[in-house]
C-alpha cells in the first residue's frame, strides 16, 4: 500500500496524478484536517504532525510514503526519512527547475504558503535551479482555506487572486509556480488573471513518475483506496465530486 498525505484536500491533486499513472496499487490518503492549514505554524509543530502521521501510515502497512504537501515537505521530509529509512518517501516541491527552464522572460513567480516562502528548503531550490532567472516569491495567505471550505467561487478569492498575479504579470513573470497542492485546484481562477501572458506550473504528473519509479511490486495491488482524516473525515468524501475528482471517488474501498 502506498501512503499519501496533506494537511487537507489539497494533496487530492496529487492523488489524482498518482492514481492514473498506478491504476492498480492500493492507496491510503490521510488528510490533517484536524490541524489545517500547515501555512501558518511553526517548523516545529509541522514536524511534528507529519511524523505522526508517517508512523502511522507505516503501522497500518504502507510501504511507500507520499508526502502531498509542500510546506509538510519543506519543513519535515528530512525528519521522516531518518524515522522511517527503510521506507522510500517522496516529497512534493515547487517547480523551479522546469519553470527556471521555460521561462522565455527570465522572470518566474512561486505561490506558497507563508510557511514555505520562509523555508530554507525554497531559498536552496531557488539557488540551485533559478540561475541568473529572476524569481519572485509570493505568500498566498488564506488560500488553501477557501479550497478547504470548498468556497472555491467566492468574490473575495477571486479579487485576492487578480491583486497578487496582476502585478507579477506586470513585472513580466511569464511562468507561475504552484507552491502548495491546494492551489492545483485554483488553476481556472488563477488562468482567468493570467490568459496567456503566464502559464502555470504543477508538479504532481512529476510527483506519480517519481512515485512510479519507486513502487516496485506496490505497483500490482487490487486498485483500492482508503481515505482518512484526523477529522471530520465524511468532508473528505463529500468534497470529491466539487473538487471534480470523480476517477479518485470510484476507487473508494
Amino acid at each position: 500500500m502506498i501512503g499519501v498525505f496533506d494537511s487537507g484536500l489539497g494533496g487530492l491533486s496529487v492523488l489524482a496524478a498518482l492514481v492514473e499513472a498506478l491504476p492498480r496499487a492500493d492507496f491510503v490518503y490521510y488528510a490533517d484536517t484536524a490541524h489545517v492549514p500547515y501555512g501558518s505554524k511553526s517548523d516545529e509543530q509541522i514536524q511534528r504532525r507529519v511524523l505522526a502521521i508517517g508512523e502511522h501510515l507505516a503501522n497500518i502497512g504502507c510501504g511507500l510514503l507520499v508526502v502531498a504537501c509542500n510546506t509538510a515537505t519543506a519543513a519535515a521530509v528530512q525528519a521522516l526519512r531518518a524515522a522511517h529509512p527503510g521506507i522510500p518517501v517522496v516529497g512534493v516541491e515547487p517547480g523551479i527547475k522546469p519553470a527556471a527552464q521555460e521561462t522565455q522572460s527570465g522572470r518566474i513567480a512561486v505561490l506558497t504558503t507563508e510557511a514555505t516562502a520562509n523555508s530554507r528548503r525554497l531559498k536552496h531550490l531557488i539557488r540551485d535551479h533559478a540561475g541568473r532567472v529572476e524569481v519572485f516569491v509570493e505568500p498566498c495567505p488564506g488560500w488553501a482555506t477557501h479550497v478547504e471550505m470548498l468556497q472555491l467561487d467566492d468574490p473575495a478569492l477571486a479579487a485576492d487572486v487578480r491583486v497578487r498575479i496582476e502585478p507579477l504579470l506586470d513585472r513580466g513573470v511569464d511562468r507561475i509556480v504552484l507552491g502548495c497542492t491546494h492551489y492545483s485546484f485554483l488553476a481556472p481562477l488563477l488562468l482567468q488573471v493570467a490568459g496567456t501572458r503566464a502559464q502555470l506550473v504543477d508538479v504532481a504528473d512529476a510527483v506519480a513518475r517519481q512515485t512510479q519509479r519507486l513502487a516496485a511490486d506496490l505497483a500490482h495491488g487490487s486498485g483500492r483506496l482508503l481515505l482518512q482524516a484526523s477529522a471530520h473525515p465524511e468532508r473528505l468524501h463529500a468534497a470529491l465530486p466539487r473538487l471534480h475528482l470523480g476517477q479518485i471517488a470510484a476507487r473508494v474501498a
